[in-house]
């Protein structure tokens, strides 16, 4: 099942508009949530940045009770007990043909939900992307549906033997990864990259800043060179599925010396376990 604008409807039931705008011209945006055992982690960030998000874009948000959508979603698809994976799918609905938007929106909202494997642990090799951000888009700080950049990106860190992509501004600074944003740490200090460098600014990477200094961390939002994340203790890249995912090396070279276990870095493990306990 999936839901659909005000209901749950089965996915061969469910209808598109052909001229949507979302289909025609990547006009909406998502969230992607993990839920475990029926709740969702921090719902309440992912639909403050959906709202502010569809507020830039002049989309209208239907007025739905996405929490309860979204427990109704998994409780029909068998998932209310299990870790899985919601998207929100919003778009403007359908237009005429152009670029400009109806001056009166229909918009679509679709949310679909899977079961999602966690517990993987293992280093990811990353490479830098030939792909750049462009951090002067107000676009690269929203989730919208273009995301063929990312794609294309992700698809060549694969074609070079790499799992994730790290794509770097039109400065040469690092920006994010493919579909996840970064962090390094040096010493005491964790380093992440502000969102006017051309990234988008994350679920969870809000969380990871909110709690570090819990930990003793030092936070610096900074723009980051590439041959910083080389010389780093640690690097991890954090999403709301992956949570916080060790990088083990970077275009073969290996990062820090932390990962001779071939698990996480320290930082990394202490940062994973506070987010565990803090997932409202």
């Amino acid at each position: 099942m999936i839901f659909l604008n005000d209901r749950l409807v089965a996915p061969e039931a469910a209808r598109i508009d052909p001229a949507d705008r979302g289909l025609l011209l990547g006009d909406g945006l998502f969230e992607t949530l993990l839920s475990r055992r029926g709740r969702v982690e921090r719902l309440a960030a992912h639909l403050a940045r959906l709202r502010a998000g569809a507020a830039v874009l002049g989309i209208p948000l239907p007025e739905l009770d996405l929490e309860q959508a979204a427990a109704d979603l998994l409780a029909a698809n068998g998932l209310a007990d299990c870790d899985a994976a919601l998207r929100i799918t919003l778009t403007r609905g359908p237009g005429p043909r152009g670029l400009l938007p109806p001056a009166e929106a229909r918009p679509m909202l679709m949310i679909t939900a899977v079961a999602q494997p966690t517990g993987d642990e293992r280093p990811l090799a990353a490479v830098i992307a030939t792909m750049r951000r462009n951090e002067l888009s107000p676009l690269s700080r929203l989730k919208t549906l273009n995301y063929l950049d990312n794609v294309l990106a992700k698809r060549e860190a694969v074609a070079r033997g790499g799992d994730e992509a790290v794509l770097l501004n039109t400065a040469g600074r690092l920006a994010s990864a493919s579909a996840a944003n970064l962090f390094l740490v040096r010493g005491r200090g964790l380093f992440t990259p502000p969102p006017s460098e051309g990234l988008l600014p994350g679920v969870t990477r809000a969380a990871i800043i909110a709690v570090a200094p819990t930990l003793g961390l030092a936070l610096v939002e900074a723009p980051l060179e590439p041959a910083q994340l080389r010389d780093a203790d640690e690097a991890f890249l954090s999403n709301s599925l992956l949570g916080v995912r060790a990088l083990a090396s970077l275009d073969g070279r290996p990062i820090g010396d932390a990962l001779g276990d071939g698990g996480p870095g320290p930082t990394a493990r202490r940062l994973a376990r506070a987010l565990m306990q803090d997932a409202s």
